[in-house]
Formats: C-alpha cells, structure tokens, sequence
C-alpha cells in the first residue's frame, strides 16, 4: 500500500507540469484509477498496475512535451 501511495503522490506532483487547463482533469483521473484498485492485494497485480501506471503517464507527459526525465522517481517507485 504504501508504494501505491508513494506512486499517487509522484504522479500528482507531475500533474503540476502538465498546461494549467489540463490538470484537474488529470488529477481528478489519477484519483478515480487509484481508488479504484486502493484494496488490492496481490502484489503481482500491483507491480502490473504501478507498470501501467508509469507508461500511461509518460504517454501523458510527452502528449504535452513535458520531458519524460521528469518521470524518474515514478519509474524507481513503479518499476524497480
């Protein structure tokens, strides 16, 4: 749970790079995703939602030119 967090956390902190418009409907996303999946508890369901919750924000970063480097404290939460 707590690196589900910590994962939550980073992504709203990247939120904060995305355009000014864009950011309370990518919050508002991060939030609904992550507690949707808030009681899971398998680990290797986990590991696979904290992957997909990288690449999808990634995606994002790059969709608004935000370099993906920006992203390297999600990668070591969500990838290893």
């Amino acid at each position: 749970m707590e690196r589900a967090l910590r994962a939550y956390m980073e992504v709203l902190r990247l939120v904060r790079r995305l355009p000014r418009e864009t950011r309370p409907y990518y919050a508002k996303y991060a939030r609904e995703n992550f507690v949707n999946y808030r009681e899971l508890d398998d680990s290797a369901s986990l590991d696979e939602l904290l992957q997909r919750a990288y690449t999808h924000t990634t995606w994002v970063l790059n969709k608004y030119s935000v370099d993906q480097s920006v992203a390297d404290k999600l990668k070591e939460i969500c990838c290893g």
